[in-house]
């Protein structure tokens, strides 16, 4: 998950896949390496925090993750994430 240390959308998808199960969350700290920031943007597109990857898939931001959840998806994409590792 690409983040910054104060994003609040951040730490409020940080703390919802915690819920859903997902102990260790990769953190990309891009306001400490603007050269994160740029390579964030290149692979997604956007320039906003958080940006959510679950086995190399690009989620989105923490409305995109909430709605993924609502849709039904979200729990089959995070079981096929822990059972790759």
């Amino acid at each position: 998950m690409y983040t910054t240390g104060v994003c609040p959308y951040c730490q409020m998808a940080e703390r919802y896949l915690h819920k859903k199960g997902v102990a260790v969350i990769e953190k990309v700290r891009v306001d400490l390496n603007p050269a994160q920031r740029d390579a964030m943007m290149q692979r997604t597109g956007r320039r906003t925090v958080p940006q959510i990857f679950i086995n190399d898939r690009h989620v989105g931001g923490y409305d995109d993750l909430v709605a993924l959840d609502q849709g039904g998806q979200l729990d089959s994409l995070l079981a096929t994430s822990t059972s790759g590792q």
